[in-house]
């Protein structure tokens, strides 16, 4: 590998490859006006069936499956290999200009919130579900919610871009960030040998937040790695990940707001009620 040394004081190269070039940038802020489409529910969500996007439409549909008929929501498409999230409304809802957003409508002013943690725990509050009120139990689902949000970005924008995305594979960024994914699995399969959930003996919230980015690795649904990883010697997770991805909310919000995949494989790019995930797994789905 060639070396590189750094200029002195660095500059956007505009042309430095990879999945997402075109959109990646330096700095923040709305690059051009567009307003956001507003269906009939309470919750309106605005987002992209990634990992991130994946942990809100799931637990979306668990409250659904749990009776919560005040978490119907509308599922608005946001692009972001397009730049959508740089669109004024969005921008407006998330400065950070990350999928997914959320407004809650149902009250007498909306109310916005961002990052997938954030909305997670909102939601949870909101409705008092998958959040244990026990303090001992709270706190275990905090420590693992957090300690997703630590260490997914290791993951994702580390793992994943150079094995996957990445325009030139590098052997020191891949072998650094695998031996901190491997470090990270065998985290979670010696607290799953204890636990039949992450957080203790009830689902939660932080299954919901671990399973997109986790689950979808080791089940081969992301970076088509699992061999690489070696993801049969963690038993324990694997166990967790097929349990988790036999719920049939999962099933239902793991695929909203997707609308890429191998032909045939389900899609439902933007999700309006019920019906429109019942046309592509059926009403048993």
């Amino acid at each position: 590998m060639t070396s590189y040394t750094p200029p002195q004081v660095w500059t956007h190269d505009a042309e430095n490859g990879g999945a997402f070039a075109s959109i990646n940038r330096p700095v923040s802020g709305a690059t051009h006006d567009k307003t956001l489409p507003v269906g009939e529910h309470g919750l309106q969500l605005y987002s992209m069936g990634t990992p991130n996007g994946q942990k809100i439409t799931i637990m979306l549909e668990e409250l659904l499956a749990a009776g919560v008929a005040a978490a119907d929501y509308d599922a608005h498409l946001i692009k972001i290999i397009d730049g959508d999230q740089f669109g004024s409304d969005f921008v407006a809802i998330n400065p950070n200009s990350k999928i997914p957003a959320l407004v809650d409508r149902s009250g007498d002013s909306p109310i916005s919130v961002f990052e997938s943690g954030a909305i997670l725990l909102y939601l949870a509050e909101k409705f008092g579900q998958f959040l244990p009120t026990d303090p001992v139990a709270r706190t275990s689902v905090m420590n693992w919610m957090f300690w997703l949000h630590g260490s997914a970005p290791y993951l994702g924008g580390g793992f994943g871009h150079f094995y996957h995305y990445a325009p030139e594979k590098f052997e020191y960024p891949i072998n650094r960030f695998t031996m901190e994914v491997k470090r990270q699995l065998d985290v979670l399969d010696q607290q799953l040998a204890k636990h039949p959930f992450v957080a203790g003996d009830e689902y939660s919230i932080a299954d919901i937040a671990i399973w997109p980015w986790y689950g979808n690795v080791v089940l081969n649904n992301a970076y088509n790695a699992a061999e690489f990883l070696d993801v049969a010697s963690y038993q324990h997770v694997l166990r967790w990940a097929e349990q988790v991805q036999a719920r049939p909310a999962v099933q239902r919000g793991r695929i909203v707001n997707k609308f890429w995949g191998e032909e045939g494989e389900p899609q439902v790019p933007a999700r309006h009620s019920a019906a429109d995930i019942d046309a592509v797994l059926g009403s048993d789905g």
